[in-house]
């Protein structure tokens, strides 16, 4: 009779067809299970390069934004251009519009206008919290800087100079503040308006008049006047929004 041979034991089938699937899996965790645009080794902060193109302008207003070229430019699966894609649109810096996909949110003078009426209020708290919690060494340092260099930017036109500059200060200032719910949502809505920002930090008169405004709002803070700096910071962003209304059809 020919010898019959044993099968293999069952154990070994069940044990090889579990272990593929283990591994496809592990693989599809270690593309998604990081939010999209954080910092990990080897993996690019698409949100964050994409943030920064639309508040730069690079990418101005109703730009398309195609997965598969970021997946390219990326060189990352289009999964992960998705995630990166819903984060912005989360935050509003990102719209899907039927059969044509992703694009750069457009700002309506009406959203605008929306937005600096919260962000008077948010950046008014900032400003008194700020002083209320930061040491008064710091804000002299800061005003000295506003007196000086400041200046000297505003006065040879390095706007981008001074851009940078102020931008530190008010990441210093909302640091102090000591709120991290503040902190999320003023960075949320600067998010929606840093290209707005820029553009109307370069209008006619617009440096001076903010130089004076936030030296104004420091002087406040080193005389630890809670109240005032927070009134004076509310009536700098009424003043932003004044020159965007009147200069907004160059704006948008």
């Amino acid at each position: 009779m020919p010898t019959q041979r044993s099968a293999p034991p069952r154990s070994d089938a069940p044990s090889r067809a579990r272990s593929a699937p283990r591994t496809t899996a592990r693989r599809d965790e270690d593309e998604t299970a990081a939010p999209a645009g954080s910092k990990q080794a080897g993996r690019p902060d698409i949100a964050g390069t994409l943030r920064s193109r639309i508040a730069t302008h690079e990418l101005p207003p109703g730009s398309k934004l195609a997965e598969s070229e970021l997946a390219l430019e990326f060189n990352v699966p289009r999964s992960r251009v998705r995630e990166a894609l819903a984060l912005l649109e989360q935050r509003g810096l990102v719209e899907r519009i039927p059969n044509r996909g992703a694009v750069v949110m457009r700002l309506e003078p009406s959203l605008v206008a929306s937005l600096y009426d919260i962000r008077e209020v948010l950046e008014g708290l900032c400003a008194r919290m700020a002083t209320l919690h930061g040491q008064r060494e710091r804000w002299q340092h800061a005003l000295a800087h506003f007196k000086g260099p400041m200046v000297a930017h505003v006065a040879a036109g390095r706007l981008d100079d001074y851009i940078r500059d102020y931008e530190a200060f008010r990441t210093e200032m909302v640091e102090a503040s000591a709120n991290p719910v503040l902190r999320e949502m003023l960075d949320s809505i600067l998010e929606r308006t840093q290209m707005l920002i820029r553009r109307i930090i370069i209008l006619p008169g617009r440096a001076e008049l903010g130089l004076a405004e936030h030296t104004a709002v420091l002087e406040a803070m080193v005389a630890g006047d809670a109240d005032r700096a927070e009134a004076l910071r509310r009536q700098n962003m009424r003043s932003a929004r004044t020159f965007f209304e009147r200069y907004q059809k160059y704006i948008l």
